[in-house]
């Protein structure tokens, strides 16, 4: 049976990355400036969902992961490992 879940039971695999280039971020950036950010990118989501996000209780969809990826200016596969 297909799992939509990582072996430790998350909806995602970027969150882990995600919070780390948040907090890596000079100044560092809070998860209510990140919701801000990716909402001038067109994405609607708030800091709960960043959150979520980041603790992988929530997927992240192609269009969010594009814009995450422009917001840190990094490539998909630097977010995703």
């Amino acid at each position: 049976m297909f799992k939509n879940k990582t072996n430790d039971g998350k909806n995602n695999i970027c969150g882990k990355n995600i919070y780390e280039l948040r907090n890596a971020s000079k100044p560092r950036m809070s998860q209510r400036a990140l919701a801000e950010m990716l909402q001038l990118n067109g994405i609607d989501v708030d800091k709960n969902a960043v959150q979520r996000m980041e603790s992988g209780q929530r997927f992240i969809t192609d269009i969010e992961i594009a814009a995450l990826c422009k917001i840190f200016k990094i490539t998909f596969e630097e977010l995703s490992k």
